[in-house]
């Protein structure tokens, strides 16, 4: 069965791990008995020598340097994979689990309107998004009865005598309205647009089998691209293959998503908007000694980390968003 086919059977708010595995995952997504996980880990436990930026400039990068990280690269990559490809299933679930529990339960979660998050692969190894999914879409309620529905809730705290503040406080930033893009690969150029859906419906399988998001809703319109939108992306959920407490973060190849944020982040200093939040998610074998990853100029770096330990902040924007 495809990967398109076995999402048909399963409802808008019971989401995907997909691929060809896909199907008895999303049926399970909100059922998977929650783990036990350690706490955040403490700031003073990030190092304190934190590499929070990679220079970006025109100068020329010598070609041989260029060639030694990437083949240095080759080999993580490869090492990398075997250990996921040999990841005890078991193991794999309650991580899954637990890096879910972590986000949603998250202040930087809750707070953030809009979202792009990578629509995970099971053949691919990624860490499970469908929970994360599930709850941006479940929380794409119509604006207007969302603010009916406050002001019925504020008119019902004025005649009991509670407080106004107690609506706002709990259901404003518990439950905030949110918007939700997600990766479509556009050529085998590096090039990859962010766009946005409302529902299951919106995604398609592509050659690979992975889904991603159809160019026309059900309805013959546009999806929303990301680089068109009016508002600021708050949070980018972002997968990879290895990663480590520096920032670095070691893709799978193909530079998708490294010339897509770079591209954003130049959007979003032109409109004067915050920088987004840059979150990866990752399995604890997937964590390297610090500043393991070998980069270059044309590599950005992550905010944060999520692995089953807990949130690990590392850039100054991370930092503050966990206070």
């Amino acid at each position: 069965m495809s990967a398109i086919a076995s999402y048909q059977n399963c409802s808008g708010q019971s989401m995907f791990r997909h691929c060809k595995t896909t199907a008895r995952l999303i049926r399970n997504a909100k059922e998977i008995a929650p783990v036990t996980h350690l706490p955040t880990t403490p700031l003073s436990a990030v190092s304190s020598n934190v590499r929070t930026n990679i220079v970006m400039n025109n100068d020329v990068v010598d070609p041989h340097q260029l060639e030694a990280i990437f083949q240095k690269k080759l080999a993580l990559r490869s090492k990398i994979r075997k250990e996921l490809k040999n990841m005890d299933p078991i193991q794999r679930s309650q991580e899954d689990t637990a890096i879910q529990d972590i986000v949603l339960e998250s202040s930087w979660f809750k707070a953030s309107r809009n979202i792009c998050a990578y629509i995970s692969c099971a053949s691919l190894r990624e860490v499970d998004t469908s929970r994360i999914v599930s709850e941006i879409l479940s929380n794409q309620t119509d604006e207007n009865i969302f603010i009916l529905v406050a002001i019925a809730s504020c008119a019902l705290c004025y005649t009991s005598g509670d407080s106004y503040s107690s609506f706002s406080i709990q259901e404003g930033n518990g439950r905030m309205r949110k918007k939700l893009y997600v990766p479509r690969v556009e050529d085998k150029n590096s090039n990859m647009r962010m766009l946005k859906i409302s529902a299951v419906k919106d995604l398609v399988a592509n050659s690979m089998n992975i889904l991603e998001p159809s160019l026309l809703d059900s309805d013959g319109n546009q999806h929303e691209d990301v680089m068109q939108a009016s508002e600021p992306v708050d949070l980018f959920i972002l997968p990879g293959l290895a990663f480590d407490r520096s920032g670095g973060r070691l893709g799978r190849g193909g530079g998708y998503y490294d010339v897509f944020l770079k591209k954003y982040q130049k959007l979003a200093q032109e409109q004067k908007w915050k920088q987004p939040l840059l979150v990866a998610l990752l399995y604890s074998l997937q964590v390297v000694d610090e500043e393991s990853i070998p980069v270059t100029p044309y590599d950005v770096p992550v905010d944060a980390l999520v692995s089953p330990r807990g949130f690990i902040p590392i850039s100054p924007v991370a930092i503050e968003r966990c206070d």
